[in-house]
């Protein structure tokens, strides 16, 4: 009964022959060519999480008297969004489950996306004819990036409140077009009873599909153009060497899913996150007080990090006033990721490279790209760490402005050290051609006569008559025999 559904869907469709040859694909077994499957199986739990928590959310201004089970809360005004995520907690049944797995799942999500934009990077699979793939990429991370913080923003408790605050803040502070942003975004001047509806509307409905489309582009393209590899022996710019799709690489395909919704799981029902009900509703007479301690998801911290080192400059000229929030809440945004979408483009104009290239770089092969990306990363790693100035104040007993100060001179240090450190270490193991977790590591001993050891001459490896030599098959103490012409067992002084 199954052969005959199947050639008769085969005699309407030819889909035989499309799918022979689509099973016996080549991708290649590298373990970094996994981290892209990664983010992938996350959305799909995050589309999984999602639809379920969808069902009991309820998008909603509307101020409501909380009567639920949670004991601190009860008699509380509250927004309806507010009230039925408290119920999804503490009523729904695995409400709080679901609610944990969609949170952890964003952040693997977007940590699994940078990852796997970095391992392109540093090893150039960027360059032509991917170019297309890399701009789609990048808007990948952009749009998963706002969609995690509309999603964020939906609870309406205090602190999600606060950061919406400091996104509005952000809208309005942009010229001319700041004013419409707000109104298009935020529904008007913020706290409002607009912006659940407008948000819940963008995160679970206009953002997903875009992110859905965009994610079935990147995998087309990269099914029509084939994988890149890593350099090797056989492996040149016309072929590909690894498993195939059916049954080997399908396997490892699927294991890796089981183990990602097995650690988002575990993670959603061990690991609390986001514990909203002990934060209470979003109100703006209480906002001050939760800018204290107050950490965003790890994605935008970097943003958070750059809005408390910005000094408190504003320009005015012509009676209007670019406000502070501008620079490092627009600008800084707007050049990295523009600065990310120009790159393929950028390092083909300085190092006049147009070939295509199928075969990846080693890092170190390109020290200079390498050594920028080195000092990009040290840059919003500072700028995160800056982030939580406050908490690092109060553990360490320093004062805020200090810290902050501190984290003003290093973010301009701390790349620039990256930079040269990182190139140098490129060039260095170029040069050597030595792999930095492997082959030979320090220098070849050998045990003498007398007992002690001492170190061989590489260019005169030859030991002296009636060495003993240290190695890991044969006694220490036994000399090698006579006929062996050359020495035998020299090894690192690791092992020996």
């Amino acid at each position: 009964m199954t052969r005959r559904l199947f050639r008769w869907v085969d005699e309407r469709l030819g889909a035989s022959s499309f799918s022979r040859k689509a099973l016996d694909k080549i991708f290649p077994d590298h373990w970094s060519f996994m981290v892209g499957e990664i983010a992938m199986y996350c959305l799909v739990i995050l589309i999984v999480t999602g639809v379920y928590l969808t069902f009991f959310f309820v998008p909603a201004s509307d101020e409501v008297v909380y009567s639920g089970p949670y004991e601190a809360l009860r008699g509380t005004t509250m927004s309806a969004a507010y009230e039925s995520t408290l119920d999804i907690s503490f009523e729904v049944r695995s409400g709080l489950v679901m609610r944990q797995m969609h949170h952890w799942s964003a952040l693997v999500f977007l940590a699994a996306l940078v990852v796997h934009l970095c391992r392109v990077f540093f090893t150039g699979a960027f360059r032509r004819p991917r170019e297309i793939n890399w701009i789609i990429g990048v808007t990948l991370l952009v749009l998963s990036i706002m969609n995690g913080f509309f999603g964020y923003s939906l609870l309406d408790d205090l602190l999600s409140g606060t950061g919406v605050r400091v996104g509005y803040s952000i809208a309005l502070s942009i010229p001319i077009a700041g004013e419409w942003l707000a109104f298009l975004f935020f529904g008007g001047e913020f706290p409002n009873t607009e912006f659940i509806t407008r948000f819940f509307v963008l995160h679970v409905l206009l953002l997903p599909a875009m992110i859905v489309g965009l994610l079935g582009a990147h995998l087309a393209i990269l099914w029509r153009q084939k994988h890149t590899q890593f350099r090797g022996p056989g492996r040149t710019e016309t072929n590909i060497e690894g498993s195939h799709l059916w049954p080997s690489y399908a396997a490892k395909s699927i294991g890796l899913f089981f183990i990602v919704t097995a650690v988002i799981a575990a993670l959603g029902g061990l690991a609390q996150i986001n514990p909203v009900w002990l934060y209470g509703p979003y109100d703006p007479a209480q906002a001050s007080a939760a800018t204290a301690g107050s950490q965003p998801d790890w994605y935008v911290g970097w943003l958070d990090g750059a809005l408390r080192l910005m000094p408190g400059w504003e320009i005015r000229a012509s009676g209007h006033t670019i406000a502070n929030p501008f620079f490092p809440g627009a600008v800084l945004p707007g050049l990295t990721f523009g600065a990310l979408y120009l790159w393929p483009f950028l390092e083909r104009l300085f190092t006049k490279d147009g070939d295509a290239h199928n075969l990846l770089d080693r890092p170190r092969d390109a020290p200079v790209r390498s050594a920028l990306g080195a000092a990009t990363l040290s840059f919003y790693t500072i700028m995160f760490i800056a982030g939580g100035n406050d908490v690092l104040s109060a553990v360490f007993k320093v004062a805020p402005e200090s810290i902050t100060n501190l984290f003003r001179v290093l973010i301009f240090v701390v790349p620039v050290v990256a930079f040269f450190v990182t190139r140098n270490a490129c060039r260095s193991l170029a040069r050597d051609k030595v792999h930095p977790f492997g082959g030979t590591v320090g220098s070849r001993v050998r045990r003498t006569a007398a007992g002690g050891y001492e170190e061989i001459d590489e260019d005169n490896p030859l030991p002296p008559v009636g060495a003993v030599l240290a190695t890991a098959e044969d006694n220490p103490y036994r000399a090698p025999p006579p006929e062996s012409p050359t020495p035998q067992g020299s090894t690192s002084s690791g092992a020996a």
